[in-house]
């Protein structure tokens, strides 16, 4: 699962094995059963520890859900800054940001059974920690749109665009599809639609 091997990558430069192995607990049982449902017990379980040992470690299932939430969205942004910064055409780069950094990441998460419930409550536990990857996201889309419209000699504020907009257009497309395309396949075509629009938009 890319969601796990991406948590593990993250979670190991802690460098707390056990914090890591309830992490992976954590988010096996949340997959299986949903936040709601899991209890403490059943991440003691999945992590091979006793549960005065996970409260050691985290005070709740919200406090493990976003230390889950924070390395998954830090495997996203280093990956998407991987993408951004190949030896690529821009449509390229997107693409591979788009595929392996949005949804690789989150894909066994959505087609899990609880998938849905994971996603819809990461506002209502980890909304700070969504915001950061927004921002860090739009830093780095904006950073690669400036450089594209700047080597295609392109004025952008005479469109009456900016590259901060582009970027923030593109985000809020890829979320907006979500409710629309509950098929991961059909989402991942319509982003792609999505990023040649955008392309498009710096062409001379």
């Amino acid at each position: 699962m890319d969601v796990i091997d991406g948590l593990k990558t993250a979670a190991a430069a802690e460098g707390d094995q056990k914090r890591v192995r309830v992490m992976e607990g954590a988010l096996k049982v949340f997959l299986a059963y949903g936040f709601n449902r899991t209890t403490m017990d059943d991440i003691a379980r999945a992590a091979e520890l006793s549960r005065p040992a996970v409260y050691l470690i985290f005070r709740n299932k919200t406090d493990i859900y976003r230390a889950i939430a924070r390395c998954v969205v830090t495997q996203i942004v280093e990956r998407a800054r991987y993408s951004l910064t190949m030896e690529a055409t821009l449509l390229e780069r997107l693409d591979h940001m788009v595929e392996t950094a949005l949804f690789n990441m989150v894909k066994d998460i959505e087609e899990s059974p609880h998938g849905a419930e994971l996603l819809d409550i990461r506002n209502k536990l980890a909304g700070d920690i969504f915001d950061e990857w927004r921002g860090h996201m739009l830093i780095a889309l904006k950073a690669a749109f400036a450089e594209e419209a700047t080597r295609n000699g392109v004025d952008l504020a005479a469109r009456g665009i900016s590259p901060l907009i582009l970027a923030e257009t593109l985000l809020d497309a890829l979320e907006g599809m979500k409710p629309r395309l509950s098929d991961p396949h059909s989402h991942l075509a319509a982003a792609k639609g999505a990023v040649r629009v955008l392309v498009a938009a710096l062409r001379p």
